[in-house]
C-alpha cells in the first residue's frame, strides 16, 4: 500500500493566495514536496522559492530555533527560567494571573496580539472573541498595524472599502500599471508574473521607488524617487492631471465629492513638477509623462506595498493614489483600480476576522450601538463600546503612563515576535520585561518568548485546517497536511481551553462551526460557505447569499457605486509632510526596511527550512550606494557597524548601484544584524503605523574584519543557545 497522499492546500508565506499540492508520507507523517496546483487562480500552478521549498520547517530540522512541544511556564516569577508543565497547570496558571490583572486594573490592562500567519481565519475570529467576550476589552490588533493599517484607513475613508478593489489575474490586462512603494518579484513573485505578462501584451508601467527594483528596470518610466516625499510626488502628479485637464470629468461629476476644493489645492505653483523637483529628486519631465501616461487609460491599475504605508504619512499617501484613481475614472470595472498587496499570507483574512481595536469581524465598528447590541446577543455578554488599544502603542502604555490603572499589566501574544518585528527593539526589550503577564503561543521558541511567563506550543500550517484571505479578498480552504507534533494544540482550542478556565465555556468540535458562527454575524461574508470555496477554487468578498447563484464578487465598486455612506468616492487634499527624522552630520544617510525574497517575516518558518536557510544567513547586510562605500572605505562584503539614535547592530555591505547616493536598506529577518535596532517609532497619527521607511543612520567601518567574523559568529551562537539550539563552540 502507498503511503503517499497529495493533498491541495494554500501557501502559509505572501498574501498571493497560491494554491500548492503537497506530497505527503502518511507513515512519517511528514511533508516530502510541495508544487503549484493548477487550481490555484492567482498561480496556475506556479510556485515561488518559498512555496517551493518553504515546508520544511514541519519536520522541525532545528536549523534556527527549536519547536515548542510543552507548555511552559516561569513558576517563581520573572527572571527565572522557563519550565515545562503539563497542559492543565499551563492553563490553570495563565487563566488565573490574567483574571487577577483584571480584578484589580481593569480588562483594558489587557493587550491581544493576534496572528496573521498560519492559525487562519477561524483562529483570529476566536482570538477577537476571546479578547472582548472574555476577557472585556477591543485591546486586540495584530501586524496589519505594523504594515497595511494606512491602506485600509485610507481607503476607508476615500471608496468606503478597505481593500484591493480587483483581482489578481486581472493585472494582466491592464494597459498601464502604476507602481509605487512595490517590489513584487521580492514580495509577491506571482503577482510580478502577471505583470511580466502584461507587459508582453503591451501594458505600460510607471514605477516609482527610491531603488531600482526588478520592476523598475522593466518599467516604461522609472522615477527613482527621494526616500520620504510620496505625497509631494502624488500632488505633483495631481498638479498636472488637473492643470492639463486630463481628467475623466463627467465620472467626477456623477461619482465623487470634494473634487473642486482638492482640485484647487493640487494646482498650487508649489505642486508643479519643477517646484518639486529638488526635493523629490526626480525629473519634471518624467513626472509630466507618468501623470500623462497614467490618465491615458481606463485601464490604469495601482499597486502599492510598504513604500508606502510605511510612513507617518501613509494613510493620507493612501487616500492621494485613490484620488489619481478617482480623477481619471479608474474605480468600478474590469481592469482597473487600487491594490494594497498584502505582504503575509493572512494579514487580509486577520482584518476580515476583526482583530483590530476598533472593528469587529466583517469590518462593523465597535463604536457603533446595533452592531454591538447583535454580537452581545450571540455571545452572550456586555462588550465594551470603545474602541481600544493598538499594538504600537503598548510601549507609551507600559512604560510612560504614570496611572498604574491605565497601564498595560498583561499581553497576549499569538504568532508574533514583537522582541524582532516592532520598531525601536531596545524600546521594545524593556516594554516586554517590565509587562507583568506576558503570554507566548507560537510553534518555534522566538526572541519574545524570552520575555515570556507562560509558553503555549501551537500548531503550525500543515498541522491544522483553516481557511485564508488572499490580498485580492479571496477565501481559500487551508488543508492539515499531517499529524501535529506531539504536545501541540491548535491557537483556537488553547483560546478555547483559556475562556473556559476564566468563566466563559467556549467550545467548538470544529473549524467550519466557527466559520459558520462568523458567518452568521458578518454580511459580508454570510454566503462564503466551506462548500462554496471547494466548488469555485474561493470566494471573494462580499459574498452576501447563501444561494450558489452568489459565488463572489471579482471586484468591488461595480458600475462606481461606493461603499461610503453616500455611495461617492471622496477627494480629500493633504499637504507633503517630511519625515520625522532626517539626516543629519551625525547620522548622514538615510535607511529604509526591505523583504529578502528567500525569507519571510522574522524568519520563525522559513530560517527553519533547509534550502531557503542555505539562500541567506546572519547577519544580513546593508545595500549602499557605491559612491558612499568609497567615501568610508569600505569594500563589498565588509562587515560593518549601522548606528541609529536609538542602537546600533553589525551587518554586511552590499555595494549597489541600484541604491540612491545617501541611502541604505536592510532586510529586518536577522537575529545579528537586526534593522529593528535601528528604526524609529514615529507612527502615522490615523493608523499608527510606524515609519519603518525612513529614519537617519550612519555606517562604520571596522577595522579588524577577521576579529568582526568571529564576533558576529560568537553572537549568533549565543542567541541560538539562549533559543534551544545545541550549538558547537565557535
Amino acid at each position: 500500500m502507498c503511503a503517499y497522499k497529495k493533498i491541495d492546500t494554500v501557501c502559509p508565506y505572501c498574501g498571493t493566495g497560491c494554491v500548492i499540492t503537497c506530497t505527503v508520507d502518511t507513515e512519517k507523517n511528514q511533508v516530502i514536496e510541495a508544487k503549484g496546483s493548477p487550481r490555484g487562480v492567482n498561480n496556475e500552478g506556479r510556485l515561488c522559492l518559498k512555496g517551493l521549498y518553504g515546508w520544511d520547517y514541519l519536520n522541525d530540522p532545528q536549523i534556527l530555533t527549536k519547536r515548542i512541544r510543552q507548555p511552559m511556564i516561569r513558576k517563581n516569577g520573572k527572571g527565572t527560567p522557563l519550565v515545562e508543565v503539563s497542559w492543565q497547570e499551563a492553563i490553570e496558571y495563565a487563566a488565573a494571573r490574567l483574571k487577577a490583572i483584571i480584578k484589580e486594573y481593569g480588562p483594558d490592562a489587557v493587550m491581544g496580539a493576534g496572528s496573521a500567519r498560519g492559525p487562519g481565519n477561524e483562529a483570529a475570529y476566536i482570538t477577537q472573541k476571546f479578547m472582548r467576550a472574555v476577557v472585556g476589552t477591543n485591546n486586540v490588533d495584530h501586524c496589519a498595524r505594523v504594515c497595511h493599517a494606512p491602506s485600509v484607513a485610507g481607503l476607508v475613508e476615500s471608496v468606503g472599502e478597505g481593500a484591493m478593489s480587483f483581482s489578481v489575474p486581472e493585472l494582466e490586462d491592464a494597459e498601464v500599471i502604476f507602481n509605487i512603494g512595490y517590489n513584487a518579484p521580492v514580495s509577491h513573485p506571482l503577482v510580478a508574473r502577471r505583470i511580466v505578462r502584461a507587459k508582453k501584451k503591451g501594458c505600460k508601467i510607471i514605477c516609482v521607488d527610491p531603488r531600482l527594483t526588478e520592476t523598475g528596470r522593466i518599467a516604461t518610466i522609472y522615477l527613482p524617487i527621494k526616500g520620504g516625499t510620496n505625497m509631494l510626488f502624488l500632488n505633483a502628479m495631481a498638479h498636472v492631471m488637473v492643470t492639463e485637464d486630463l481628467v475623466d470629468h463627467d465620472f467626477i461629476e456623477k461619482h465623487t465629492t470634494g473634487f473642486a476644493d482638492y482640485a484647487k489645492e493640487v494646482a498650487q505653483d508649489k505642486y508643479a513638477p519643477e517646484a518639486v523637483a529638488a526635493a523629490t529628486h526626480l525629473d519634471p519631465g518624467d513626472i509630466r509623462r507618468a501623470a500623462r501616461l497614467f490618465a491615458s487609460s481606463k485601464h490604469t491599475m495601482t499597486l502599492w506595498g510598504m513604500g508606502i504605508t510605511q510612513f507617518s504619512q501613509g494613510v493620507e499617501c493612501v487616500i492621494a493614489c485613490s484620488n489619481l484613481s478617482l480623477m481619471t475614472g479608474n474605480y468600478g470595472h474590469y481592469a482597473t483600480g487600487v491594490g494594497p498587496v498584502r505582504g503575509q499570507n493572512n494579514v487580509q483574512g486577520t482584518c476580515d476576522m476583526g482583530v483590530l481595536p476598533n472593528q469587529y469581524p466583517g469590518y462593523q465598528d465597535v463604536t457603533d450601538d446595533a452592531i454591538r447590541h447583535k454580537f452581545e446577543k450571540a455571545w452572550g455578554v456586555s462588550l465594551p463600546s470603545h474602541a481600544g488599544l493598538t499594538l504600537t502603542y503598548v510601549p507609551d502604555k507600559v512604560l510612560r503612563e504614570q496611572d498604574p490603572k491605565k497601564r498595560i499589566h498583561a499581553y497576549y501574544i499569538i504568532g508574533e515576535d514583537p522582541a524582532q518585528s516592532d520598531p525601536d527593539l531596545p524600546e521594545m526589550r524593556r516594554t516586554l520585561s517590565a509587562i507583568d503577564l506576558v503570554i507566548v503561543q507560537d510553534i518555534f521558541f522566538n526572541k519574545t518568548c524570552e520575555y515570556a511567563d507562560v509558553v503555549f506550543p501551537a500548531t503550525a500550517w500543515g498541522e491544522h485546517n483553516a481557511v485564508y484571505s488572499a490580498c485580492d479578498r479571496r477565501f481559500q480552504r487551508v488543508r492539515k497536511l499531517i499529524e501535529p507534533q506531539p504536545g501541540c494544540k491548535t491557537d483556537w482550542e488553547i483560546l478555547c481551553l483559556m475562556a473556559t478556565a476564566m468563566g466563559y465555556p467556549m467550545h467548538y468540535d470544529n473549524t467550519e462551526q466557527i466559520w459558520d458562527e462568523m458567518r452568521s454575524l458578518c454580511p459580508k461574508f454570510a454566503g462564503a460557505s466551506y462548500e462554496k470555496m471547494v466548488e469555485n477554487h474561493g470566494v471573494q468578498w462580499p459574498c452576501t447569499e447563501d444561494s450558489p447563484d452568489d459565488t463572489g464578487t471579482q471586484y468591488l465598486h461595480k458600475g462606481a457605486h461606493f461603499a461610503t455612506a453616500d455611495g461617492k468616492g471622496h477627494f480629500y487634499y493633504y499637504p507633503w509632510t517630511p519625515t520625522k527624522e532626517m539626516e543629519s552630520p551625525e547620522y548622514p544617510l538615510s535607511l529604509s526596511t526591505v523583504r529578502e525574497v528567500g525569507h519571510y517575516s522574522v524568519r520563525t518558518m522559513t530560517g527553519n527550512c533547509r534550502l531557503l536557510a542555505d539562500l541567506a544567513d546572519e547577519p544580513g547586510y546593508i545595500q549602499m550606494n557605491p559612491e558612499d562605500c568609497r567615501e568610508l572605505g569600505i569594500a563589498n562584503g565588509d562587515l560593518v557597524r549601522v548606528v541609529s539614535k536609538r542602537g546600533h547592530t553589525i551587518t554586511r555591505c552590499q555595494e549597489t548601484d541600484r541604491v540612491s547616493k545617501g541611502a541604505t536598506y536592510m532586510t529586518y529577518q536577522w537575529w545579528v544584524g537586526a534593522c529593528n535596532e535601528l528604526t524609529s517609532a514615529a507612527l502615522d497619527p490615523k493608523s499608527h503605523t510606524p515609519e519603518f521607511k525612513y529614519c537617519a543612520c550612519r555606517v562604520e567601518k571596522i577595522d579588524d574584519q577577521k576579529q568582526a567574523e568571529r564576533d558576529v559568529k560568537a553572537q549568533y551562537a549565543a542567541i541560538r543557545s539562549r533559543m534551544g539550539i545545541e550549538v558547537k563552540e565557535v
